[in-house]
């Protein structure tokens, strides 16, 4: 250990101190005492290898932003594809008037359910809103936790480290919706459909 207890962990203050205060033989209370204390300290350090090997900087950096992100998408598509399903309802609504009978009332009745069916989106928004707000609450619990801990810096989080990819161009290009920031360009797809022929 280096000079003085400056570098020292709560844990083996904890223990020193307790260490300190006691003078001659030790009783069957202190011995017990001091070997849970030891056994605490043993179990302190243990759960931070454990957090310290959990990469929570990729946790906090990463994969819950990552996720936050495409459930914002999912929001926002969700949004956008019922406005284009409400304009097509306001067209077939200005249709009707040009019907008669069974006709009119069946175009109606149409509109009116896709209308009612359209309401899924308001509520999906809302539940998806809650699942990013659960999502926000654990990012901040881990970076509490690993503050707490001293793994970590979520100040300013370590970079995170690009895994090798072996798929080919293709692979990459077909890996389903994207957000917007991260989606293949044009020129991308031209070239993977190129490479087709």
């Amino acid at each position: 250990m280096p000079d003085g207890h400056a570098s020292e962990d709560p844990i083996e203050r904890a223990v020193r101190a307790v260490l300190g205060s006691l003078s001659g033989d030790m009783t069957v209370t202190e011995a017990a005492l001091l070997a849970e204390l030891e056994a605490l300290g043993r179990e302190v350090a243990r759960a931070k290898t454990e957090i310290a090997a959990l990469r929570v900087d990729d946790i906090n950096v990463s994969h819950i932003p990552a996720a936050t992100d495409e459930l914002d998408a999912v929001v926002s598509h969700t949004a956008a594809a019922t406005n284009e399903i409400l304009d097509c309802c306001e067209t077939l609504e200005a249709l009707q008037p040009r019907l008669s009978g069974q006709d009119a009332e069946a175009l109606s009745g149409a509109v009116t359910r896709i209308y009612e069916a359209c309401s899924f989106q308001d509520i999906t928004g809302q539940r998806i809103s809650k699942v990013v707000a659960a999502l926000k609450a654990i990012e901040a619990r881990v970076a509490a936790a690993t503050a707490a801990f001293g793994c970590g810096n979520p100040a300013a989080p370590a970079p995170v480290a690009e895994e090798s990819d072996s798929r080919t161009e293709g692979e990459r290009l077909a890996n389903g919706p994207q957000l917007p920031a991260a989606a293949s360009s044009q020129e991308e797809i031209d070239r993977l459909l190129e490479s087709f022929d």
